[in-house]
């Protein structure tokens, strides 16, 4: 009865540039703000602790007209299978009839707006004369995290990669990483940027502008007498309860902003610090997409250390799909499906 377009991970990698997936989740946010947007309850469920789980985050886009959700599940065994430990699958549908418009394999998308998103967080929220940028974690999603920054401070000099688990993995990265960004993204920072893989993350932390980290960590990597005035946090790994990356006292004095106020107490990097009381509710001081709006101001002053925190909603990735099917339409890429 309908037709639907179908794009795989390989379709996406040549529809998407990551500039043009920026603009649409600064404007996400900016409609979440303006009450343009609904996002709806997250679905997590633990088949076996540890071992397997999956969760469903969902949302509509008023003026977009679509609604639609990402499953995302995470089977630890895969890996002795020869499959993926994650897998994510995005479903956008027209919210004017309910009619499915496309499905598509969420893990390109999920890197492409998980970047933009840390990136938009320092924009609005870091000194615009940041020059030193610390990524912590080396797993898949840095890369994405390194060109979206990069692509929003031209004058960074200075990428530094730290891994909690494994030196050699943010050392691969940062060999690896000019030929990356030059082939994948088309960005050209050959001496340009200095990469550094580092393993004192104390001394790293001291040096840097920008921190975004991206690890699944449930323990604080970096605490707060190591951070310099001025710093600016987007924590990004922690997504679900439990989950944490920095020293809970870092909250104490900070500016910070998330992406969804309910879901960052709930399930983000905010979540123990305001259990701990170190914070209320109330004293995160709005969501990113009220800065993009102009409801409020980002950082106050050049010594203020602020903090994004992100925990991922369904909206940036329908909107990241919207863009792929429109693209797809353009160039006839994507298969078609009909039921």
């Amino acid at each position: 009865m309908f037709d639907i377009k179908v794009l795989s991970k390989a379709d996406t990698e040549k529809l998407l540039k990551m500039k043009d997936v920026i603009n649409v989740v600064e404007n996400v946010y900016k409609s979440k703000s303006e009450d343009k947007t609904c996002v709806f309850p997250m679905v997590f469920h633990e088949f076996e602790a540890g071992v397997a789980d999956m969760d469903i985050k969902s949302g509509w886009m008023k003026e977009s007209n679509i609604f639609g959700l990402k499953l995302v599940s995470w089977f630890g065994e895969n890996i002795k299978k020869n499959l993926p430990a994650l897998v994510g699958l995005i479903m956008v549908l027209d919210s004017t009839t309910g009619v499915p418009l496309g499905i598509l394999d969420g893990a390109h998308i999920t890197g492409m707006r998980t970047g933009a998103a840390g990136a938009l967080g320092a924009k609005y929220l870091a000194r615009p004369t940041s020059k030193t940028l610390l990524i912590v974690g080396a797993g898949h999603v840095s890369t994405f995290q390194i060109a979206a920054t990069l692509l929003l401070f031209p004058k960074i000099e200075t990428v530094m990669i730290y891994d909690p688990i494994n030196f050699d993995t943010a050392n691969k990265k940062a060999n690896t990483i000019v030929d990356i960004l030059n082939n994948d993204f088309g960005i050209n920072v050959d001496g340009k940027v200095k990469f550094t893989a580092v393993e004192d993350i104390k001394e790293a932390t001291g040096k840097s502008d920008i921190i975004i980290t991206v690890t699944p960590s449930k323990k604080p990597i970096i605490m707060k007498e190591w951070v310099k005035p001025g710093t600016h946090f987007s924590c990004i790994g922690a997504d679900m309860a439990g989950k944490e990356e920095i020293d809970p006292e870092i909250y104490r004095d900070a500016r910070v902003f998330g992406d969804d106020i309910t879901q960052c107490v709930n399930v983000g990097e905010a979540e123990i610090p305001v259990a701990r009381e170190i914070i209320k509710k109330e004293d995160i001081a709005g969501e990113i997409g009220d800065i993009i709006a102009g409801k409020t101001i980002g950082r106050e002053n050049d010594e203020q250390v602020t903090i994004f925190d992100a925990t991922g909603i369904a909206l940036l990735d329908l909107a990241t799909a919207k863009l792929a099917l429109d693209e797809a339409k353009k160039l006839s890429l994507g298969s078609t499906v009909n039921i």
